[in-house]
């Protein structure tokens, strides 16, 4: 028999009675004094060194996470984030039924990863996406041959959807290879731990005290 967990408080699936049941997290988490500014610089830099990551959206109608590969066409506001769609494909369809939307990124060579969580709005300003456009954009849009759905810039299905980034965790490498290695190899024996990596957590608060300082900067 399964147990759901759509209630409001989160499941307990064993009872431990200890105050911290996941020491991994607390292990890994970066406790040091790094500025809100280094934090978010640091994270703006491994975004800005992947192309690729993966837009996950929630299905309209079966409610199934949904996930899909996507290329950033760039940074808006320093930490929000623009890609370019088809306004009528399936994901732009289920953002206007739910615009939640998450945005996880991974070096596969360190194992850094990020995941941005936001929300997102489909735009459909012709001067925007004229700013951005690339022509190989045709490619993934295609030409109708109508004279005007022709997979340029001028092609009302070109849009862009923008993710206001809410909350970020992210990943940055701890040592190296070996002293990770290490780590593990003694967190097998003694139980404790690995600490392999530093967590860096921005919440929504963080965020937007970030953006206030932008437009005291400007």
């Amino acid at each position: 028999m399964s147990t759901s967990t759509t209630g409001k408080q989160p499941p307990h699936y064993t009872n431990t009675s200890v105050a911290n049941p996941d020491p991994y997290h607390e292990a890994n988490l970066d406790h040091s004094t790094v500025s809100l500014k280094e934090r978010v610089e640091d994270l703006i830099a491994f975004l800005d060194s992947h192309k690729f990551c993966m837009m996950t959206t929630r299905q309209s109608d079966t409610g199934l996470i949904v996930s899909r590969c996507m290329a950033v066409a760039a940074r808006d506001k320093q930490i929000d984030l623009l890609f370019f769609t088809n306004t009528e494909s399936h994901k732009t369809d289920e953002l206007v039924g739910d615009s939640h939307i998450n945005i996880s990124f991974l070096n596969s060579s360190t194992g850094d990863w990020a995941s941005i969580s936001g929300t997102a709005e489909v735009l459909v300003d012709r001067e925007l996406v004229k700013k951005y456009y690339k022509n190989e954009l045709k490619a993934w849009v295609g030409d109708l041959g109508d004279g005007v759905h022709d997979g340029g810039p001028g092609d009302p299905r070109v849009g862009i959807i923008k993710v206001t980034m809410k909350t970020a965790t992210y990943s940055v490498q701890k040592g190296n290879f070996i002293s990770r290695t290490i780590e593990v190899a003694k967190g097998s024996v003694t139980g404790h731990p690995a600490s392999v990596n530093k967590l860096r957590e921005l919440s929504e608060n963080d965020l937007n005290t970030f953006r206030r300082s932008l437009n005291l900067i400007v």
